[in-house]
Order: C-alpha cells, then sequence, then structure tokens
C-alpha cells in the first residue's frame, strides 16, 4: 500500500472510518504518514488531529477506541478507508456516527458477530453458545420450529407477535450460519450472483 502524502502542503490523507460490521460511517479525520504507522503498528486508529496540531489515538480519553479491522485506499492513493471495530460511541457527543446517524441498517451484522464471540469464547452462560454446541441437528431443528411459528403468526393480525417471531428466525438463522461455518456475507454474495 503506497499512500500518496505528498498530494497535501501539510502531508495529510483524508480518512474515512467505518463500522466493520454494520457498514455505518462513523466520522472522517486526517492521517499523516506517523498516524498511519502507530495505526498499522498498534491496530488502533491515530490521527494527525488539525487543531492540537499532534498525533491524536481515537479513545485516548474517553476509552472508545476503534480496532482496525482492514485499510483500504482509493484508486488515487491519497484516501483511506478504514473499517474497524468501535469500543463505544465515536463521536464526542456520544452519538454512534459523527453525522448523527443513528440507524439499526446493519444491526443483522452486529448481532452476527456478538452470535460468533459467544460460540467462539465458549460462554458457558450463553443460550447461543450452548445451542451450538448440542449439535447441527439441534440447530436445524431450532431453526424449523422457529420458521413453522413464524408461519402460524403470519396469519394472524398481531404486528408484534409476527415481528417477534421473524427476528426469533432471524436470530436462530444466524446460529445455523454459524454452524454450517458460513456468514451473512456469504448468503449475500450469492443472491448478488443471481442478479448478475
Amino acid at each position: 500500500m503506497t499512500i500518496d502524502f505528498n498530494k497535501d502542503p501539510k502531508g495529510l490523507v483524508p480518512v474515512v472510518i467505518q463500522n466493520n460490521n454494520t457498514l455505518q460511517v462513523l466520522m472522517v479525520g486526517y492521517m499523516n504518514e506517523a498516524a498511519f504507522l502507530k495505526t498499522q503498528k498498534e491496530q488502533r486508529v491515530t490521527f494527525f488531529s488539525r487543531s492540537k496540531n499532534r498525533l491524536w489515538t481515537k479513545g485516548e480519553e474517553s476509552g472508545n477506541y476503534l480496532t482496525v479491522k482492514d485499510i483500504l485506499i482509493d484508486c488515487d492513493n491519497d484516501t483511506l478507508l478504514i473499517k474497524t471495530t468501535p469500543s463505544g460511541p465515536t463521536c464526542h457527543t456520544g452519538a454512534t456516527s459523527c453525522f448523527k446517524e443513528e440507524t439499526p441498517k446493519g444491526f443483522i451484522y452486529e448481532l452476527e458477530a456478538t452470535i460468533n464471540q459467544r460460540i467462539d469464547d465458549n460462554d458457558k452462560g450463553s443460550y447461543t453458545n450452548q445451542l451450538y454446541r448440542r449439535g447441527i441437528n439441534k440447530v436445524a431443528q431450532k431453526v424449523g420450529e422457529e420458521a413453522v411459528e413464524l408461519v402460524i403468526e403470519a396469519k394472524d393480525n398481531d404486528a408484534t407477535l409476527f415481528k417477534n417471531e421473524a427476528a426469533d428466525l432471524m436470530y436462530h438463522y444466524l446460529i445455523l450460519l454459524k454452524a454450517k461455518g458460513f456468514g451473512m456475507n456469504d448468503i449475500e454474495k450469492t443472491l448478488m450472483d443471481r442478479i448478475k
């Protein structure tokens, strides 16, 4: 990765910060080469603060760090997109995003990450982990039960019950994907391939 820090007289490049799970844009900052190298080394986002005129690691005061998951560079080599896992609100106002966008879009990926963590950490107190440890047959059976309950609720007019059953089905479906070694990205790709 070759970043062109020379296009800007101050040696800065813009950096878009995105939540790795939800894909929500969280903030925009600037990096010089030193900030970029520190970010790479520590795997926590560090900016060059134009107002403080120094390197500034996001979360150094609040504890709301941005853990790096991936770093991408644009086609002109002068702008970065950093996908992160935030450890709290990104904006200093306490909002999730500096763009004041509070949205459930992408939440399924947050839920998937939580499910995966509970299974990967073998969380003994977690229903998710307990069901997963019972094996693929029990997970698949639970998905079938939830699908039937959703169909039953679909025939009635209680929107709350219908939405709750749909949520239960989605939750158990994500556990089934994990049990089969897949994730939502794999299913999205399959659906995208059908459109081509």
